[in-house]
């Protein structure tokens, strides 16, 4: 919630504070909180609420669709590189940040359900783009098995694959890396 939002139910700053010390909420960056009893989905909720305008995309999507079984430790969150960077500035909870294209962002857009909320999130198929893009930025070991679990997934759309990987030019290594498999 906002700082407005508390104001608007007549919560002012000596509220806030005495909340704050009481251990009912906690100050996610200034101007937002969260309760501290809605542990459940917490981070999903905060994530929704302070990037309304980021997908979710790399190793965590990576998690979402099984082709990982490291849950990391932060939320990979893809956002334009026209939005200021001190928004994504947090102390909790741990974010890393994809800037990108404006005109990319939308592409391999889908919705998904994380503890019962809705999230955006790249389909399977971007994402896998998206990791042979960043593949020298990556955990080698993560990156092996998110490639041989795309290649053994019934749900893959290979025309969808190869319209993203022409559109964030990664073409030579989809056919290099998962041209070989198929």
């Amino acid at each position: 919630m906002t700082t407005a939002e508390l104001q608007a139910e007549k919560l002012y700053y000596a509220d806030i504070q005495l909340m704050l010390r009481e251990g009912l909420i906690e100050k996610v960056k200034r101007g937002y909180y969260h309760w501290v009893e809605d542990a459940v989905g917490s981070e999903v909720l905060i994530i929704n609420r302070l990037f309304p305008d980021a997908v979710l995309c790399m190793e965590t999507a990576l998690f979402y669709y099984s082709y990982s079984d490291r849950n990391s430790s932060r939320w990979h969150l893809a956002l334009s590189k026209n939005v200021s960077k001190e928004r994504a500035k947090l102390d909790y909870p741990f974010i890393k940040v994809y800037r990108m294209e404006p005109f990319l962002l939308p592409l391999g857009e889908t919705v998904g359900e994380i503890d019962s909320i809705k999230v955006r999130i790249y389909d399977r198929d971007r994402t896998v783009c998206d990791v042979l893009r960043n593949m020298n930025k990556m955990d080698r070991e993560i990156f092996n098995k998110a490639i041989q679990g795309y290649v053994k997934d019934t749900k893959k759309n290979i025309p969808n694959l190869l319209r993203y990987a022409k559109e964030l030019h990664v073409q030579k290594r989809v056919r290099e890396l998962i041209g070989v498999w198929l």
